[in-house]
């Protein structure tokens, strides 16, 4: 196994002060945070820094860490020293070592070091709890959620695959796994929201509590409908003889097909309000609503009768949309 030298990674002197260790980490973490350095390799070092950060902060880890360096110092592959987790043990009483998960996956050197005391700290914790324990919180897990207009009014379970990682008794990271949820669709949700999931994300390690699962709602295109907050709008197309003569017309909301009055004289762009028609409220019982927009649309092709009917039509009607307007 390959020893690393925390203070080399970091790039300070093992006489370094806790100022000192502060500032390189944050200089180097800056540096390789996976956000800003797209590198190959850069996220490897930031997790490298952070794992060395994280002992070398801690006054009792940089003391053990300090103690497992003087077997370094020989060269070669690098090996636990015999008994060396009872001497770390002894006197301090413990410590409890968490991460909150950010981190990601510890180094080999890291896990066989502070994983070997984790394993004997259950016998230490059977003889009166001492030896420290290694937990790790499970991180958080981030999904985009696509959902259907019509599921929303409905509130039916949506089914959830996700990929989440496993780990054995030891805590050794094990192939990922798929998880499956059944959740309902939340009456009153809106596109863009976050529902947390509590406990459902990535398991925690040693007893540590899961991560969460946070699911961003987005809601699929639909075909008739365009939505803003809870109402929606339906562009209607109907004939020119429907808008000056009116007509009784169905038209598709997400709950079935229901009748609209389209009166005489209608205009291209008028809006007409369904109350009710709209996406559910987070209070019981109310909805948004729905807006019909007339849209008049003029029949492809005309036959000899239908064009003499329009010709009798323009001959009597003195009707002309550009005067006293726009030309």
């Amino acid at each position: 196994m390959q020893f690393i030298d925390y203070y080399k990674v970091l790039g300070v002197e093992p006489t370094a002060d806790d100022k000192t260790i502060k500032a390189a980490y944050r200089k180097l973490a800056r540096q390789y945070h996976p956000d800003v350095n797209k590198e190959a390799g850069a996220e490897d070092k930031f997790k490298e820094v952070a794992e060395a950060y994280d002992v070398l902060k801690n006054p009792e880890k940089r003391a053990e860490f300090d103690q497992l360096r003087q077997y370094a110092q020989h060269g070669g592959n690098f090996e636990v020293p015999p008994n060396w987790q009872s001497q770390a043990g002894a006197g301090n009483g413990g410590f409890h070592f968490e991460t909150d998960g950010e981190m990601g996956d510890f180094s080999d050197f890291f896990e066989s070091i502070f994983g070997a005391g984790r394993r004997a700290s259950g016998a230490h914790a059977n003889a009166g709890g001492s030896g420290f324990s290694f937990k790790r919180a499970g991180r958080d897990i981030e999904l985009e959620l696509p959902v259907f207009l019509e599921e929303v009014v409905s509130g039916d379970s949506k089914a959830i695959s996700y990929r989440v990682p496993s780990y054995d008794t030891n805590g050794q990271r094990q192939a990922d796994i798929t998880k499956n949820l059944n959740m309902k669709i939340p009456k009153g949700v809106v596109s863009g929201e976050r529902i947390r999931l509590k406990g459902q994300g990535a398991p925690g390690i040693g007893g540590a509590a899961n991560g969460d699962l946070y699911l961003i709602i987005k809601f699929a295109p639909h075909p008739d409908f365009d939505v803003k907050d809870y109402d929606l709008t339906l562009s209607l197309p109907i004939t020119p003889w429907e808008a000056a003569l009116g007509a009784k017309v169905a038209i598709p909301t997400l709950a079935g097909k229901v009748n609209i009055n389209i009166p005489e004289n209608s205009q291209a762009g008028q809006k007409f309000r369904v109350k009710g028609k709209g996406l559910p409220k987070k209070k019981d019982g109310e909805a948004g609503d729905l807006y019909v927009m007339l849209k008049i649309v003029m029949p492809p092709t005309l036959n000899a009768e239908s064009k003499a009917l329009w010709q009798e039509l323009a001959a009597k009607n003195s009707f002309d949309p550009r005067a006293g307007g726009k030309k």
